[in-house]
């Protein structure tokens, strides 16, 4: 049993938006440390013989447990010692997880209590459908869930929380907070150069870019910055020409577009601006674009999708040579799925999270154009509504970010892997794999014997290049004939005849 003693003393507490430590009386437990979590114990018990699991080679042991859903952890890791090592602790399991090159998607949720208000960051995994809380943010003073915005850099496993508000006083806060998946800890990094709330965020080429919002005054701004978050340094670029609050925003093109959307009584459009961080200049956007602007957006496949905030609505997608919006084929959004919603895309799928934290995702797909068609795309959806458990029930989303990595390769250089080029496995392609390679393609089988095809073409390097080599890949799916359906693949092997 793990022992606890109480101490009356000083305690670190983090408050809201500090960048330092700040001491204040505090009663708190302090926990003495379980000597099952000394990472040297580990190395302890494998000379001793303990394995993993009876019967199998550590290696391949840990392959398997690190693919347990977080949920059970708190059941698993009662097993034996060496189990608590791994899954007593988020760090070191996600820690492993990094070194030996797992990287399943992840949809982290910012949400709140619909009664009391409390924040919560909630976790759903994509592979298993489970879900799992990370820590809470070092709030010390009671905000408003409403005021923040949150953006993430998947390939890093780096999630952003900026900005907010202070409850009941409508203070809006300069605060920064960084958390890492790999190290499970919340960071807070340097404030913006200017407090503000419902502003717009949004990360272009690794940089998280600010603008608009609210002010302490109240008065909406006109005041845009960027951080680049390997150096932690916030610097001011061109202001918008108006100011505003946002309402929605997105990358398209490399630029950030920000709208207000419609505001009541609606007699005047609603205004929008766009930026372009190669020129440093903004400029206004097109009539068509910001007025059906209606919802929350996603870009997937280099276009502009929008989630209408009205339920039951059809997915609509912008057409920029017209400046016109379409209804794209397939249902409407799901009527599990109700307000307020949060909205997100990874690798051509939109994952729109309701009330109660249901999820849909909306699984896109770009439809062949005949050679007479007027069009030059067109697009199809199709939805699949994961339920949230119950114990969810009385929760309110208010962002999601999402986490995921594609192919990749290893360099034994540095001993190290790399994501290479090109879209990830196709969606037709499901669990259990069987995978082989034969004349630089890569053939994957999966469940109900459908196949992709991965060309790997080798890329060529420029003369003052680090790397040596580089590579891409695209897919094309070869889909079973239905007599097959009713087939897993276990192994596959290429012959030649």
């Amino acid at each position: 049993m793990q022992r606890v003693r109480f101490s009356s003393q000083k305690a670190p507490v983090h408050k809201l938006g500090d960048s330092q430590m700040t001491l204040s009386p505090k009663f708190r437990l302090a926990v003495i440390q379980s000597s099952l979590l000394n990472p040297s114990l580990e190395f302890e018990l494998s000379l001793q013989g303990e394995p993993l699991i009876p019967g199998l080679p550590d290696d391949v042991a840990l392959n398997c447990l690190l693919r347990l859903p977080v949920e059970n952890h708190g059941a698993c890791r009662v097993v034996c010692k060496r189990w608590h090592l791994l899954l007593g602790n988020k760090e070191r399991f996600f820690t492993r997880r990094k070194e030996l090159g797992f990287k399943d998607p992840w949809l982290f949720v910012f949400a709140f209590h619909k009664c009391t208000g409390k924040i919560q960051w909630q976790v759903l995994d994509l592979t298993h459908f489970s879900w799992h809380t990370i820590p809470a943010m070092p709030c010390k003073d009671k905000v408003c869930p409403h005021g923040f915005r949150c953006v993430s850099i998947p390939r890093e496993g780096s999630l952003f929380v900026c900005g907010g508000m202070v409850s009941d006083v409508d203070c809006p806060l300069d605060m920064v907070l960084k958390y890492e998946i790999h190290k499970n800890r919340w960071t807070v990094m340097n404030k913006m150069n200017t407090a503000r709330s419902f502003f717009a965020s949004e990360v272009i080429n690794g940089m998280i870019y600010v603008a608009g919002g609210n002010s302490g005054d109240l008065f909406e701004l006109d005041l845009a910055e960027v951080l680049d978050p390997k150096k932690g340094n916030w610097h001011s670029i061109a202001s918008m020409g108006t100011n505003m609050a946002s309402y929605d925003s997105a990358v398209l093109n490399g630029k950030l577009l920000v709208t207000e959307g419609w505001l009541w009584p609606f007699f005047v459009s609603p205004r929008g601006q766009v930026y372009d961080p190669r020129t440093n200049n903004w400029e206004s956007m097109a009539v068509g674009l910001r007025e059906g602007w209606t919802g929350s957006s996603v870009v997937v496949y280099g276009h502009l999708f929008v989630v209408s905030e009205l339920e039951r609505m059809k997915l609509k997608v912008y057409d920029p040579d017209s400046d016109s919006w379409e209804t794209i084929e397939g249902p409407p959004l799901p009527e599990q799925i109700r307000k307020p919603f949060a909205v997100n895309a990874c690798d051509n799928k939109i994952y729109v999270v309701g009330r109660n934290l249901h999820v849909a995702v909306g699984y896109i797909s770009s439809l062949n154009q005949t050679s007479n068609s007027e069009k030059k795309w067109s697009f199809r959806v199709r939805w699949l509504v994961i339920d949230a458990p119950d114990r969810l029930s009385d929760l309110t989303p208010s962002s999601s970010q999402l986490e995921r990595m594609k192919l990749k390769v290893y360099d034994p250089d540095s001993d190290s892997w790399e994501t290479i080029e090109g879209p990830p496995l196709p969606e037709q392609i499901r669990k259990p794999f069987a995978v082989n390679a034969c004349d630089n393609k890569i053939y994957v089988v999966g469940r109900n014997l459908h196949v992709a095809v991965g060309y790997i073409s080798s890329l060529n390097q420029t003369s003052n290049s680090e790397k040596k080599w580089s590579f891409r890949v695209r897919w094309l799916v070869i889909d079973a004939p239905d007599r097959l359906s009713d087939l897993t693949p276990s192994s596959s092997q290429v012959l030649f005849a």
